[in-house]
């Protein structure tokens, strides 16, 4: 007999991911203490279970937990991005290889339909699947993972967020009625996803204080306080899935930006830095396979420094036949910072964004502007095609353009004093066996 429902989903969540990160290539640093903190070093953003135990907040700031973090021993560590980006793109790697229908769902999380592979006679074959699959992940990147799985991805949900609640688990399998009627009875309301702390409130007023409650509650009267929203959450609890996996749709718009790590005032240390998000920004325009019509530049000083004159300007500019190559762009960005530029202020951020976008092989003419020849489109096609090959095999940033500047540590980038090698995307920081 067949046990196992028409749909079924698992979410894998990496474990404590940036920590983890960090962890997969220092092994001093197993089992101890870590702390990675956000964009020039400001705030705690991940914290290990030893972090946690000690009571440190996730978004505090490090000041104000930098003593009770050195008497703890623990291990402080500056954003990776690089890092954490290329074994994302691992796992989920790994994950797509396992089954044929996943959506990435954030950094560290994925949903996979297990549905989608071949049938099995009952549901607890999926458990020893997601084993399996956890197994590899582990074994090829180091990345602890823990597994939910469920006949919808609310429910999916609630199995993953068991797992973290629960001691020596790290696969959670709802797929009976019994196991979900138990899960929800312990789970406040306020914890499922997709609701909200306001949305929590309005349903306690109801008498919903519980995901059991609204698992219980008819979906017809949810739909008539909450919409089509509270109501599809209130079947899914019911296990009608009504939430397929979503699948990855281009952006429709482009932002590079970041708090510089000192104040700048010079126009030069500017353009550079506009420079290498327009670059960046660019690349990401193109990974996609999009040009854009629209392109915006702005810089602002910082609004807490009081003491400090205030300034922050935007401006843009349109393109009558969409861009994506770098140079075009960086040579808008320059002209966009002449007309912002006040000297005399203290600048903290800039960045910049593109919009307006169709795809780059469905070029449409304009009146009053001609189309590039075609030998000048291919030739900078040729051009961008083989720097992104290069920056993308041999590390970011290894071909770039002089106006993104030539010194090793600029004056705009951000702080990242404690910042471990990048040790997977950059040929001069390998790890170094001896």
């Amino acid at each position: 007999m067949n046990t196992a429902p028409p749909n079924v989903f698992a979410l894998v969540d990496c474990n404590n991911f940036f920590v983890s990160c960090e962890r997969g290539f220092n092994p001093a640093i197993w089992h101890k203490p870590v702390a990675v903190l956000s964009n020039n070093d400001g705030c705690i953003i991940a914290r290990s279970a030893e972090v946690k135990a000690m009571g440190v907040r996730m978004g505090a700031p490090l000041h104000e937990y930098r003593d009770i973090l050195k008497k703890g021993g623990v291990h402080i560590f500056s954003s990776n991005y690089q890092l954490y980006g290329d074994m994302s793109n691992r796992v989920m790697a790994i994950l797509q290889g396992a089954v044929p229908e996943i959506e990435v769902y954030s950094v560290d999380e994925a949903f996979l339909k297990l549905s989608s592979l071949p049938p099995v006679k009952h549901h607890d074959e999926y458990t020893h699947y997601c084993q399996r699959v956890r197994q590899q992940v582990f074994q090829w990147t180091g990345i602890p993972t823990s597994v939910g799985i469920a006949p919808t991805k609310t429910l999916a949900k609630v199995a993953s967020h068991m797992v973290k609640k629960t001691p020596g688990k790290s696969v959670v399998n709802l797929c009976s009625t019994e196991a979900q009627i138990a899960a929800l009875a312990r789970l406040e309301v306020e914890d499922l996803w997709g609701v909200s702390h306001r949305f929590g409130l309005r349903l306690r007023k109801l008498g919903i204080g519980t995901a059991l409650d609204l698992r219980n509650a008819n979906p017809k009267f949810i739909r008539k306080h909450f919409g089509v929203v509270g109501e599809r959450i209130a079947l899914e609890l019911q296990g009608t899935s009504c939430l397929d996996l979503s699948r990855a749709a281009s952006k429709k718009s482009i932002m590079a930006s970041r708090s510089f790590g000192s104040l700048i005032r010079d126009k030069a240390d500017l353009r550079e830095a506009l420079s290498n998000h327009t670059a960046r920004a660019a690349e990401k325009l193109r990974k996609q396979g999009s040009a854009a019509h629209g392109f915006g530049v702005f810089i602002r000083t910082n609004h807490l420094r009081r003491q400090d004159p205030q300034y922050r300007g935007t401006k843009m500019v349109g393109f009558d036949i969409a861009v994506n190559d770098t140079p075009t762009l960086i040579k808008a960005a320059s002209q966009l910072l002449d007309e912002l530029y006040r000297p005399g202020f203290n600048y903290k951020k800039g960045g910049v964004f593109l919009c307006e976008f169709t795809p780059e092989d469905e070029q449409q003419g304009h009146l009053f502007a001609a189309l590039p020849d075609d030998a000048s489109r291919a030739h900078s096609a040729r051009l961008m095609d083989c720097m992104d090959d290069l920056n993308q095999r041999m590390g970011p940033g290894t071909l770039k353009f002089l106006t993104q500047g030539v010194k090793t540590k600029q004056n705009w980038q951000m702080r990242s004093q404690t910042r471990s090698p990048r040790f997977t995307t950059q040929w001069s920081e390998l790890l170094e066996v001896m």
